[in-house]
């Protein structure tokens, strides 16, 4: 009984090693396509569920469709005005044609080789026909904060207006990334390759530019904290004349008041001695005569007088004589 049953043992475990080749399964992240003593048979295969082949003979090729990430280390390169940085890169692509992938460049690792030399190879050729400037900076806001076209042709002479075109840029930091991608984009494709972007991850300067960038960049930020200052003083002189000129305005109106009171003043004090005089001028003379000794006679002081005097006479009145 028991050998009866070995055979009957060995055609169950066939059967389920047969089962088991010839149904797989995929997920809805994966595509796969089926290859025949390595030449694939029939197109790709992305609907996620289970799936049958050929146990033995069919040979299943797995791969993601979701979005993958290309990292490469930075590299060196030149730009235009013969000035070297580190340029670091990343990328996202997916696979969108597996079966023109596996014939092209076999698995990911393969895939991630040949774009190593498709961004790097973009990326040369786009760096080194730009200056440093327009690869590093993305706008003109310091320049364009600085002073305009018009402003700098009179402010500087024609040497400093040259350097200073040089320093102002049409491409940018960003079109740059964009440039790069534009030419990988073109090559992809023949390896079953979607390339959705690129982008500049880090951007250093070698060793020997670094010094002169730096002093580039305290250059243009002393300019415009000049021009700042600049500003500052001409509104601080207007200011300053608008508060001298209100100041005046002030003074030159209260001064004319002030003289307009004190003539008020003296017109009625005039007013006032003239009815005064006019009702008894001897009193008057009396008291502008006692005015007079009280200013001129001190307890130290003598004076010499003929005995005709018009001061003397109150004085004669006085003694009696």
């Amino acid at each position: 009984m028991k050998r009866k049953g070995l055979p009957l043992i060995i055609l169950g475990v066939v059967v389920l090693i047969f089962l088991s080749n010839a149904v797989y399964t995929l997920k809805e992240s994966e595509q796969a396509i089926i290859t025949q003593f390595g030449k694939p048979i029939g197109g790709k295969i992305d609907k996620a569920g289970l799936h049958f082949k050929m146990p033995l003979i069919h040979t299943l090729h797995k791969f993601d469709k979701r979005i993958l990430i290309w990292d490469a280390s930075a590299d060196q390169i030149p730009t235009a005005d013969k000035k070297y940085i580190w340029l670091d890169t990343t990328a996202r692509w997916r696979i969108v044609d597996p079966l023109l992938f596996y014939q092209s460049v076999g698995n990911v690792t393969g895939a991630q080789t040949r774009m190593d030399d498709i961004i790097d190879s973009a990326s040369r050729d786009v760096v080194s026909g730009h200056i440093l400037v327009e690869v590093v900076r993305n706008t003109n806001s310091i320049l364009d904060a600085e002073q305009t076209a018009e402003e700098l042709e009179e402010s500087v002479g024609e040497e400093a207006q040259v350097a200073e075109e040089l320093e102002r840029i049409t491409f940018g930091r960003e079109a740059t990334a964009r440039d790069i991608l534009a030419r990988a984009i073109e090559l992809t494709p023949a390896y079953g390759i979607e390339l959705l972007d690129v982008q500049i991850k880090r951007l250093n300067y070698i060793e020997d530019v670094r010094k002169k960038v730096y002093e580039r960049m305290i250059s243009e930020r002393q300019r415009v904290a000049s021009k700042y200052r600049s500003e500052g003083e001409g509104k601080k002189a207007e200011i300053v004349g608008m508060k001298e000129r209100e100041l005046n305005r002030i003074q030159s109106e209260a001064y004319k008041r002030s003289q307009e009171i004190r003539g008020e003043a003296d017109a009625r004090a005039t007013k006032i001695y003239a009815a005064a005089y006019r009702k008894d001028p001897e009193f008057y003379s009396f008291l502008q005569t006692l005015d007079v000794y009280k200013e001129s006679l001190a307890s130290n002081s003598r004076v010499i007088m003929t005995t005709d005097s018009d001061i003397y006479r109150y004085l004669k009145k006085v003694s009696g004589r």
